[in-house]
């Protein structure tokens, strides 16, 4: 019987040797669902035959940071600019074999920032540690593509994160599947499909092995989507890149790599000056989009010097396990002042969405 690998192969050969139409698009959906189910089999079972070495690193500070990028591009100098951690440089391959965590404060927020060792192609099959790399990744808030000037493409870099399930810049389809115990495969269009028809998603789904399941699809969805939502193992983060080594670059040289990547937020940045450094902080934060919340205590005035950082669209009962899980567990109720109240000392509830520079006081049980 042939192996996993053999079973990808076959099916991935198939696809190269079908000519892509609308009449082959239900065919080719099915194959790659096929695929997709087959490499979740093969996951499971790489991890059922016991850990494998990896990277541990204790999550610090309200947002983590991932440096990726090709070997010798730059990130330990990036660290030390960002955080003034000691990550050894070096300029040939492989410098950082370890991730090296540091944590750059900026607007009274702790964003934890990983070096990472470079990766590589394929990374995500596990070449050059690359399966740790890449989980490592898969946990942080945003990832800091570091590209360098004078070999800006990434194309193999972006690959290999979008074969690890990593979908940069991004939205969660929003496609619910439902499983039933009879009625075969239903799916329900709340929308007009134009990138994919309904055949083509019954027949993924069935080629992923559901038999009984209602689907409600509620935004016009490509096949790459479908295979994302029927996968479930997909993360959503988002992206800035940042192009180093600018003073060392020739007329016009940034404004082309600029034009190859439109639909990144890029940053142009001398690691080795520090130039551009403090815009890219600027650029981190803004991307995490974290808001600072003054605390007041009951019948005292707010704390208006050390705000709580919270992430955006955080609701009081977030806010609560973030001072301690007792505050929420005690909870009686709330009152806030600022832009997320109808009035001023508005009494509210844990589901309240808190905005930015809130000024809030908890009420617990005594």
């Amino acid at each position: 019987m042939a192996t996993i690998e053999e079973q990808i192969k076959e099916l991935e050969d198939q696809i190269a040797n079908t000519k892509y139409n609308k009449a082959t698009e239900s065919h080719i959906g099915k194959l790659k669902a096929k695929i997709a189910k087959l490499t979740a089999e093969d996951e499971k079972r790489r991890s059922s035959k016991g850990p494998t070495k990896g990277f541990y690193v204790k999550k610090a500070g309200n947002a983590t940071v991932a440096l990726v990028g090709f070997p010798s591009v730059g990130k330990s100098t990036l660290l030390n600019q960002l955080t003034g951690a000691k990550s050894e440089v070096g300029a040939y391959h492989f410098t950082t074999l370890d991730i090296v965590p540091g944590v750059l404060e900026y607007n009274h927020a702790k964003i934890q920032i990983l070096d990472m060792p470079g990766l590589i192609k394929d990374a995500s099959r596990g070449k050059g540690r690359g399966r740790e790399v890449i989980a490592a990744a898969r946990a942080s808030d945003v990832i800091l593509l570091v590209v360098d000037i004078f070999n800006p493409k990434m194309d193999v870099l972006l690959k290999e994160l979008y074969n690890a399930a990593i979908r940069l810049n991004q939205k969660k389809p929003d496609v619910v599947i439902t499983g039933s115990s009879q009625g075969g495969i239903l799916v329900k269009p709340t929308i007009k499909l134009t990138k994919i028809d309904v055949e083509t998603i019954k027949d993924m789904t069935a080629a992923y092995g559901h038999v009984n399941a209602t689907i409600v699809v509620r935004e016009d969805i490509n096949v790459e989507q479908m295979l994302d939502v029927l996968s479930g193992n997909r993360v959503y983060i988002k992206c800035v890149m940042a192009v180093n080594k600018v003073d060392l670059a020739r007329p016009g040289q940034l404004e082309s790599v600029l034009a190859m990547y439109p639909d990144y937020k890029t940053v142009p940045i001398s690691a080795a000056t520090g130039y551009g450094i403090e815009e890219l902080k600027q650029t981190l934060y803004d991307t995490i989009e974290m808001i600072r919340i003054y605390l007041k205590p009951q019948g005292k005035e707010a704390d208006m010097v050390e705000p709580l950082i919270v992430k955006k669209g955080n609701t009081v009962g977030e806010v609560c396990e973030v001072i301690h899980r007792d505050f929420k567990n005690n909870f009686r109720y709330a009152m806030v002042w600022g832009s997320s109240a109808k009035f001023p000392g508005q009494t509210i509830g844990l589901d309240h969405v808190v905005e930015d520079e809130d000024i809030l006081t908890i009420i617990v049980k005594r």
